[in-house]
């Protein structure tokens, strides 16, 4: 299960079942649970802990040193939690102390090829970022968003739950949740009601979050103002609470 040519550190805590494949390195303070597997050519780095059944893409980087010229060697950490898929290519940077010194990354996510993370940011559950997606440092992703090929995130930026990016898009400012965004610098277009109709939101969740929507960016309101107008409306959807709760959240602006 683990091919003879694989260089593992005799620190690293591997679960009986995980399969290494050939020529992976393993460094110390790695940390692999029970049903994971890791391809051939892949560099894993610690401190890092990775959960349950997930599977890691040949010549992906895991665990590494940021390039932050504020870095300076502080042991930092990167959390990966379960059944997750990193594809070929991913480079994922651990933590800086100048944040939470820590790279986190959920369950049940998609790294498809050639995505980088950068430190300290965090990417929740059931999120897919496509080919070339690429994160600065300290970006937070919410639960189902879904960053669509080359997609770039500038430092800072919080992407909301179940919101979309098209192709593309550059995002520098906050995305608020359910928002899909397309274009450089991204814009708004819409509430991703695709998205929201897969996942089970029922149509009255769907309309009443596209109202919001109306509110938000097609009455010329500031976001005060618009803040105002839907908190009548919070008590009636949780799920619109999720989409408040993100505008609260921004601290760079929300993409218009």
């Amino acid at each position: 299960m683990i091919d003879s040519s694989a260089i593992i550190h005799p620190d690293a805590k591997l679960a009986a079942d995980v399969k290494i494949g050939p020529w992976t390195i393993i460094g110390p303070d790695v940390e692999i649970g029970e049903g994971c597997v890791i391809a051939s050519h892949v560099v894993l780095k610690g401190p890092t802990k990775i959960g349950r059944h997930n599977r890691i893409y040949q010549f992906s980087t895991i665990g590494e040193d940021t390039p932050d010229l504020k870095y300076k060697g502080e042991p930092t950490r990167l959390v990966i939690g379960d059944n997750n898929i990193i594809r070929e290519g991913v480079t994922i940077h651990r933590g800086t102390i100048q944040d939470r010194s820590e790279t986190t990354i959920g369950d049940n996510n998609l790294l498809m090829a050639y995505v980088h993370v950068g430190h300290d940011s965090v990417i929740g559950n059931n999120c897919i970022l496509v080919n070339n997606t690429a994160l600065a440092g300290h970006v937070h992703i919410g639960d189902w968003a879904i960053l669509s090929g080359f997609t770039l995130v500038h430092q800072f930026c919080k992407i909301g739950a179940h919101s979309f990016s098209g192709m593309g898009s550059a995002i520098g400012k906050d995305v608020p949740a359910y928002i899909m965004v397309n274009g450089s610098p991204a814009e708004a277009k819409n509430i991703n009601v695709e998205g929201l109709r897969r996942r089970g939101f029922s149509k009255d969740e769907i309309a009443l979050l596209s109202k919001a929507y109306k509110i938000i960016y097609r009455r010329g309101l500031t976001l005060d103002e618009a803040l105002a107008e839907l908190n009548p409306f919070v008590n009636d959807s949780p799920a619109l609470q999720v989409l408040i709760d993100s505008l609260n959240a921004s601290t760079r602006g929300i993409v218009r």
